[in-house]
């Protein structure tokens, strides 16, 4: 397994510094989540050739990899101008992670809950463009439910991946996000099996809780989503549940840290959540 940092908590941190940063916090691999000089949200990349290859020497010098590079785009939008935009930005971010000699690239679905079937229509029309150079190049994607997407249940996200039948792409499950996938997380982690080559680790509140009036949202009827990425045992995600089952399915993937709450002390929280990540894999990884 690969424990990774997303250094999104570190983005004021300058690119060709962050491997040195990551590597002091006491890890070994990146996922490379946006940020402005890199690829930013939901816009073209802005790192040229010569930023890659500068990059690539940090890594090379900090002795950090980066185990996959994260872009989102609106691929999956009703717009089909912003459609085609944001394929645009995938061949160029899929050419970066080329040259940067990584074989992994993880994303979200990225189209609209209240319009699903118009939404799953053009993640097929962009899949149709995208899939021959993903598989041309080498790189798995690798994809999530995520809340306020055409698919937010885990096992619904599971079936679409399926639904791709291509080698190179599989599925990835969002520890914080458990509770917009249905609540039952080893059902969804056993139904996904093999296809299940990456993670997210993160905590998070059950937003079901108190007949739904944990966290009142107005106006009433809103459609917020609410969730939080908070450190290990900060929420109510069953985390020796969650490690049992990689270990009975055989997880032998990436795993991110991707905890968001805590800027103001994010490398203590990159350093406590390692550790946590590293006592569950002992426990329920490495049994005589």
């Amino acid at each position: 397994m690969k424990i990774a940092l997303d250094p999104y908590m570190l983005r004021t941190v300058p690119l060709l510094s962050l491997p040195g940063v990551v590597a002091d916090l006491g890890y070994q691999y990146i996922e490379m989540s946006p940020r402005d000089d890199f690829l930013p949200f939901f816009l073209h990349p802005r790192i040229d050739d010569a930023g890659v290859a500068a990059f690539k020497r940090a890594l090379a010098t900090a002795g950090v990899s980066v185990s996959s590079v994260l872009p989102l785009y609106r691929w999956s939008g009703p717009d089909e101008d912003a459609r085609q935009a944001a394929v645009r930005y995938w061949k160029r971010a899929i050419e970066i992670t080329v040259d940067l000699g990584v074989d992994v690239m993880n994303s979200e679905f990225n189209g609209r809950p209240s319009q699903p079937g118009e939404s799953e229509a053009q993640f097929w029309r962009s899949m149709e463009e995208l899939l021959p150079i993903f598989e041309r190049e080498g790189v798995r994607l690798v994809l999530e439910p995520h809340p306020d997407d055409f698919v937010e249940d885990g096992i619904a996200g599971v079936n679409l991946v399926r639904g791709i039948n291509s080698p190179n792409v599989s599925f990835l499950y969002c520890a914080p996000h458990t509770f917009h996938q249905g609540g039952d997380l080893a059902a969804v982690l056993k139904h996904a099996g093999p296809l299940l080559t990456q993670l997210h680790l993160a905590d998070s509140f059950d937003h079901r809780g108190s007949s739904g009036l944990r966290y009142i949202v107005n106006p009433p009827g809103s459609t917020a989503r609410v969730h939080q990425h908070l450190d290990i045992g900060q929420g109510e995600v069953d985390w020796d549940l969650f490690f049992a089952t990689l270990a009975e399915v055989g997880f032998d993937g990436i795993a991110t840290v991707c905890v968001f709450a805590w800027e103001e002390r994010a490398e203590e929280s990159a350093r406590s959540n390692l550790s946590l990540v590293n006592q569950y894999v002992e426990k329920h990884f490495r049994k005589p």
